[in-house]
């Protein structure tokens, strides 16, 4: 499957504008065309226990939830759902209903007899998983073709007859040995997973569906709804698109993350409806799915139209490489980003102020202690350093301060407008604030060493962040670049989620040597926001990154208390990925590239993994924490916390 960058997935890339999809009904809500983006979640219930599955059902139905998704792992479960549903309906609730399916095509086929939408899962629905490579000839292939089609056209067939909707979602870490023995762990299997199984449904003249293809990956996850889109663009195809980060994780781990990959979809306009995959409950996810969207009201500001004769990208979307420019100081190049901590609103700095960055300052010591997300620059504007600094760290300062108090003192550079560029020769080192929207970018050709703070004004920021990278790259620039975003919503959350979309999507593209946030909330908060949009785009990894399943009636144990054990004991280890898994539907496959895996297997037995392999079957739930240090331990990547 090709994907040359000119390939189109979206309407305009300079310019936030929707892909029309058809509409699809579920129930008694339409999804997609020009209906707003709709917002789902899943319980976390028993499927069996109808008591239990109604009251959170209830919960999330009024906390937002549009569509309210349960499993069926078996032909019970889908049975019960015709229970679930009616005493729903009895207390006034008619929301659409979902099964969620993935190793049993029988109880898919009850279920779609019962609900408005069946949700399955093309790894796992016809194909086992057991990690085997596969040699297949075309010949071979196609038999399985066939053989797929075989077992899934009845499922098919029945959603016809019955009205009932359907979404083919493809996980990325659920591919069928089949199709990664022959397209790989790729963004293109993923497509051609649910390909496959969307032909047999328009064969039977069967357009009812949803798509989606979930990573906990953003990277993976922005590239294979990007080249899904694509390729429906390619075969005549606009069918509505579910978007998600799965494995997201809980707090502001989980809310980053969904929000750099939800976000970075939403702001190329695909997307009809979305879930915000949390490790907590599932009523918590609505409220910071509203809080996303309302990011994307139509009232947000765009500044003109752009110049449509850009049709085409000078990047790949669909694979990463990072933008190339000059390495300066320890900025560009090779360099991971920067993080720019703000301290110039405050009167008088001391060493307390840069504790929200990073640093913790010992008096009796006079000694400075850096944390694994320690900003690496510091702008004080117009005021002044009266104290000591790391060696490690650098200083911005406005010119004029710069000029007066600092120009011979090393680590402290100055910052200008782009018109006062003169001021320098091309062998100087220093900052220019740059607008984005502003195209005469000839100048910074003279300022090789120039380190391009890039901002603006406006709400559109990806689209005009985009525009300005096209700009210079025509023009030949290779200066470093710095992304600013400022919100200034007195809500944490809020800020958190708009900051991520903003940024998200252009490290996602390899453009950005730097982020610099600000906003009214306090120091800490916009300093692991900034540490986490690099960690959610992997792009600098300082901690730990745990990819934790937002639990189901699959579950096995309690899932927000083990990953708050298990993060308690290994948050330390920087860098490392661990999966915390509630059933093997979520297992090895689903944590895709975690270095370890805690995978529960049944009632109180827990798998440990190292990478995919099995490492300790059936551990016992309560040694099973100690058990993963320990398996951690004996691979080398443990380290002892610092006291």
């Amino acid at each position: 499957m090709s994907h040359p960058s000119e390939s189109k997935y979206c309407q305009n890339f300079l310019n936030r504008e929707r892909f029309i999809s058809r509409e699809v009904s579920i129930g008694n809500i339409d999804f997609g065309s020009e209906h707003s983006i709709r917002v789902q979640s899943m319980t976390t219930t028993d499927t069996m226990d109808t008591k239990g599955s109604v009251e959170q059902s209830i919960r999330m139905i009024e906390s937002g939830c549009e569509l309210v998704r349960l499993t069926a792992p078996s032909k019970k479960d889908a049975e019960n759902l015709r229970v679930i549903k009616g005493e729903l309906n009895k207390r006034g609730y008619s929301t659409p209903i979902v099964a969620d399916i993935h190793f049993t095509p029988n109880a898919a086929e009850i279920a779609a007899k019962i609900v408005e939408k069946v949700r399955v899962n093309p790894g796992n629905y016809a194909d086992k998983k057991k990690f085997e490579e596969l040699e297949y000839t075309d010949v071979t292939y196609a038999s399985e073709l066939l053989r797929i089609e075989e077992k899934f056209t009845p499922l098919v067939l029945i959603c016809k007859e019955h009205g009932t909707a359907m979404r083919i979602g493809t996980n990325h870490g659920s591919l069928s040995d089949r199709i990664l023995s022959r397209y790989g762990d790729t963004p293109e299997g993923m497509v051609e997973s649910a390909m496959e199984f969307l032909r047999i449904c328009e064969k039977h003249d069967y357009k009812e569906i949803i798509l989606s293809m979930k990573a906990s990956n953003t990277l993976v996850m922005v590239q294979a709804y990007r080249l899904l889109v694509a390729t429906m663009i390619k075969c005549g195809m606009n069918y509505p698109i579910h978007l998600g980060v799965t494995e997201a994780g809980d707090g502001e781990d989980g809310r980053i993350k969904s929000a750099v990959g939800i976000g970075a979809l939403l702001e190329d306009g695909i997307g009809d409806t979305i879930r915000v995959s949390l490790t907590e409950a599932p009523e918590a996810e609505m409220p910071v799915a509203r809080k996303l969207l309302d990011k994307f009201k139509p009232e947000n500001q765009s500044v003109f139209s752009l110049d449509k004769n850009d049709k085409q990208l000078n990047y790949d979307p669909f694979s990463y490489t990072r933008r190339a420019s000059n390495e300066i100081e320890n900025i560009g190049g090779h360099h991971v980003p920067v993080v720019v901590a703000d301290l110039s609103t405050i009167d008088t700095i001391k060493q307390s102020h840069l504790f929200g960055f990073g640093y913790q300052y010992s008096v009796p010591l006079d000694k400075w202690n850096l944390t694994d997300s320690a900003a690496d620059i510091l702008y004080i504007g117009s005021k002044a350093i009266n104290f000591e600094l790391p060696g490690t760290i650098k200083v911005i300062c406005d010119y004029e301060n710069w000029k007066e108090n600092y120009p011979e003192k090393n680590g402290f550079f100055p910052i200008v407008n782009s018109d006062d560029c003169n001021r320098f020769n091309e062998k100087d080192v220093f900052f220019v604030k740059h607008s984005a929207e502003n195209n005469n970018v000839n100048y910074l050709k003279s300022y090789p060493n120039a380190i391009v703070v890039l901002q603006t004004q406006f709400n559109n920021r990806p689209q005009l962040y985009r525009y300005f990278r096209l700009n210079i790259a025509k023009k030949g620039v290779k200066n470093p670049i710095i992304l600013t975003c400022a919100h200034n919503e007195s809500d944490e959350e809020s800020f958190q989620l708009w900051s991520s979309s903003d940024l998200g999507v252009s490290f996602i593209d390899g453009f950005g040597d730097g982020v610099w946030l600000s906003g009214n909330i306090g120091s800490q908060l916009i300093n692991t926001t900034s540490f986490g949009i690099l960690q959610a785009t992997r792009t600098r990894i300082s901690k730990t990154e745990y990819i934790s399943c937002p639990s189901c009636g699959r579950t096995l144990f309690d899932l927000q208390e083990t990953t708050g054990k298990i993060r308690e004991k290994t948050s330390h280890l920087k860098g490392l990925k661990i999966g915390i898994m509630g059933c093997i539907v979520n297992g090895p496959g689903e944590m895709a590239d975690a270095d370890y895996g805690y995978v529960g297997t049944g009632p109180g037995k827990i798998h440990l993994y190292k990478e995919k392999t099995v490492i300790r079957k059936n551990v016992p739930e309560a040694e099973a924490v100690n058990a993963l240090i320990d398996l951690i331990r004996e691979n080398g990547d443990w380290i002892d916390p610092k006291m």
